[in-house]
């Protein structure tokens, strides 16, 4: 059996190293951060070139089944992957890692959103944690901002008044208590990426009062099989029909 793993994901690197010895993955990686961790065994790095790409891709390498391990914000590739399955009559399954509670964060729909609601509550001093894409609609705010992400955004993208902080997680409770305490943030913008590799950031914040701005999740693909879980993947994979 030869599994397509739509990875870049912790639990996309878990799975890989699980599926190693049963079935025959491929994980693709989209190539967008220069020194990715790498799961384990064949790995494919780049886009497919859309729908069509995904297809001929699929066909080419003789393709069984898809798991969608991608991060619950590349809505792009997840629908990509969604309808070239259903195209292909493919076994597709998602693996969404579980949101995290909302609690009394102010939830928007967008990054243009949370930019709204952080000049509109006059936060002077934000610890923005979208990813590198999501500067550009902070860019005109007045505001104060540490903005930390895995890989340095557009010079063109940045707020007039920043610090820029390249770090890739775990990260820990202490720390991320000391930085919001040291940077005197007011106000946390995030994505709901779910997971414990940056949650502490969000308990940090409840410990010290600051104002949490969440960023939804986009909607899966409609009609896909989705687990929340690597064993649950694990499961389903190895009981899919070749």
């Amino acid at each position: 059996m030869r599994v397509l793993l739509l990875g870049g994901t912790s639990e996309g690197r878990a799975l890989a190293a699980r599926l190693h010895s049963e079935v025959d993955v491929v994980s693709s990686l989209a190539g967008r951060v220069p020194d990715p961790a790498m799961p384990v065994g064949e790995v494919r790095i780049g886009g497919f070139g859309g729908v069509e790409g995904m297809r001929r891709w699929l066909i080419d390498a003789k393709v069984d089944a898809v798991v969608d391990a991608t991060h619950p914000y590349a809505a792009t590739i997840s629908a990509h992957a969604a309808t070239a399955c259903d195209e292909l009559g493919l076994p597709h399954l998602v693996l969404a890692r579980p949101a995290w509670p909302r609690g009394d964060a102010i939830g928007v729909a967008s990054d243009a959103e949370a930019a709204k609601t952080v000049a509109a509550e006059r936060y002077s001093r934000v610890f923005l944690t979208t990813g590198r894409s999501g500067t550009a609609a902070f860019a005109d705010v007045d505001a104060w901002f540490l903005i930390r992400a895995v890989t340095a955004p557009d010079p063109d993208t940045l707020p007039r008044r920043h610090q820029l902080v390249l770090s890739r997680g775990p990260y820990h409770y202490d720390d991320e208590l000391a930085l919001l305490r040291d940077h005197r943030v007011d106000a946390l913008v995030t994505k709901n990426s779910g997971g414990q590799m940056t949650r502490p950031k969000l308990d940090a914040a409840a410990a010290l009062g600051v104002a949490v701005v969440m960023v939804d999740r986009p909607p899966l693909p409609p009609n896909v099989a989705t687990v929340a879980t690597v064993d649950d993947a694990v499961r389903w994979v190895v009981s899919t029909p070749q």
